[in-house]
């Protein structure tokens, strides 16, 4: 599907139809296209998007797919959001194309003595004693302060196991605190993370601190899962130089045991709910009941009437019998 092209700005914001040039700031949805999105997804685009057109931001689209990429899904998914009612300010940033700014970010933290490479395999790191207080599977930096020697062995290892060594940040904060639209201040651990995998793959803390910066996205809206990563990627842009920008923690949707909602839960994609009968009207009036918004039929409809300081703080429990 060919990048789909701005609605035109009609819908109403906080104080009346947007009118201007526009702002500096942005914000954004960044999907992986891993398959179809689900329910819970598809709120927290609708969130995304209403709160940037709300606060007069652009709002961009980004596929996140360094990773795990099916096949057709990055269409499907931006002709769902477009049937929501979502638009987008140019054009879909692909993050599989943005290698040679995360390579200069890489390169400017180890030219500043903040990267170092890691020979630990993923069952030494869980098998390693950590350090008080932290994270389960924080890494308790093994490889920080190796010798010539010991570096050495270390790749002569990695050249066996036929992989490349990782490269990891050499933090120097525990810890780091950030302002969360709805969860207020956030303090979250901070330790060596990794910055490019033994498999070249760049990891995604550094992707989307670089990839947010480079768009102008101050305003970062996702779902609450990722709440204790915002302090790390914070720090990382710190070192960076790049502004930090702010963070809406949208709370998960989960199924009726409270897990977190899943294809094996059933009909839980837009596609699954139309082939049930449902319309996307319809399934935007789901989404807009977990918000208190009775009658909502388009994301311009969540838009007009949702306040964001009344944001339900609770998990959505999604009950598809209902």
């Amino acid at each position: 599907m060919p990048d789909a092209p701005p609605h035109p700005r009609t819908a109403l914001h906080a104080d009346g139809p947007a009118r201007g040039p526009p702002p500096a700031g942005a914000g954004r949805y960044a999907p992986s296209p891993s398959g179809d999105l689900h329910l819970g997804n598809l709120r927290t685009a609708i969130l995304a998007w209403a709160l940037a057109r709300r606060t007069h931001r652009r709002f961009h689209l980004r596929v996140e797919d360094l990773d795990r990429v099916k096949e057709g899904s990055e269409a499907r998914q931006l002709e769902d959001l477009v049937a929501l009612g979502i638009d987008w300010d140019g054009e879909v940033v692909r993050q599989s194309e943005r290698g040679e700014a995360h390579e200069a970010a890489i390169g400017q933290l180890q030219v500043a003595g903040a990267a170092y490479e890691c020979y630990c395999t993923r069952r030494e790191i869980l098998d390693a004693p950590s350090a008080p207080h932290s994270p389960p599977g924080a890494y308790p930096g093994t490889c920080r302060d190796l010798t010539d020697d010991q570096r050495e062995t270390g790749r002569a290892k990695m050249r066996e196991l036929r992989r490349e060594p990782a490269l990891r940040l050499r933090a120097e904060v525990n810890e780091w605190t950030v302002t969360d639209l709805w969860a207020g201040q956030v303090t979250a651990a901070v330790d060596d993370l990794v910055l490019r995998r033994g498999d070249g793959v760049v990891a995604y803390n550094l992707a989307v601190v670089v990839d947010d910066a480079a768009a102008g996205v101050d305003q970062v809206t996702r779902a609450d899962d990722l709440l204790t990563s915002a302090p790390r990627q914070a720090y990382l842009a710190h070192l960076l130089g790049l502004p930090e920008p702010t963070y809406a923690h949208v709370p998960l949707a989960v199924n009726t045991s409270g897990a977190r909602l899943a294809k094996r839960d059933g009909a839980v994609t837009l596609r699954d709910r139309l082939a049930r009968g449902e319309s996307e009207a319809d399934v935007v009036e789901r989404i807009g009941e977990s918000l208190g918004l009775a009658g909502c039929r388009t994301a311009a409809d969540v838009l007009e009437r949702w306040d964001p300081q009344n944001l339900v703080q609770e998990p959505w429990v999604v009950d598809l019998k209902g």
